[in-house]
């Protein structure tokens, strides 16, 4: 295999951001040829505002064709086990035209997997070379974060160090995918459970196809 394609199904825009992490797993876990990502992006089709699981990964398939698929949810107030039975139930009704999949379901939400890096979220926040504190949580507290969007939002506020009309302006929603991207090394996350389980079923699916190059 000369390149590895995956395709990201996720629960809204903002998920896209799990791409650099996965992309680290995959390369991490033994993957060494070129990997294509692709974020499975239906925002412009005409389709329910509500579409079903199904549908989703059906349509993504379709317009994204992969190696391997992964698919997003937030655990938000269920337990991570509970959404992953959910995402593999689906899986299961349309197994013929699935790939290998892969459950991507952090705890409350992924913006908690983006907490951790005090550099990268600087720099997201065009703001590198600032010495203020932006008071990061400790890692092991991540996931016990009620709602990590509104304090990742709030640090990359801070962060920016920008005050009155310019604050307002901020893009703050463009600015947190930036996060991610400005991140080279999440290995910090292996100590949070929902990350740990990721990594262990990247590396099964890996040894199981054979990816080991």
């Amino acid at each position: 295999m000369r390149e590895l394609r995956y395709t990201l199904v996720t629960d809204g825009s903002s998920d896209r951001v799990l791409i650099p992490i996965l992309t680290w797993l995959l390369k991490t876990q033994g993957v060494v040829c070129a990997i294509q990502p692709g974020w499975a992006d239906l925002r412009q089709l005409r389709r329910p505002k509500r579409m079903k699981l199904g549908d989703k990964i059906r349509l993504g398939l379709e317009l994204y064709p992969c190696d391997l698929l992964f698919v997003h949810r937030d655990a938000e107030r269920e337990p991570r086990e509970k959404r992953v039975d959910e995402i593999n139930k689906v899986i299961e009704k349309i197994m013929n035209s699935v790939p290998p999949a892969i459950c991507v379901v952090p705890v409350r939400m992924q913006e908690a997997w983006l907490l951790f890096n005090e550099a990268a979220i600087r720099h997201a926040a065009g703001n590198r070379s600032s010495s203020q504190t932006i008071n990061l949580p400790s890692v092991n507290q991540l996931e016990n974060i009620p709602d990590p969007k509104t304090e990742l939002h709030e640090r990359l506020k801070q962060a920016s160090n920008l005050k009155g009309r310019r604050l307002k302006r901020f893009p703050v929603n463009q600015r947190a995918r930036r996060v991610a991207e400005s991140i080279n090394d999440f290995s910090p996350l292996r100590g949070l459970s929902a990350f740990t389980a990721l990594e262990k079923d990247v590396r099964q699916i890996i040894k199981q196809q054979g990816w080991e190059f």
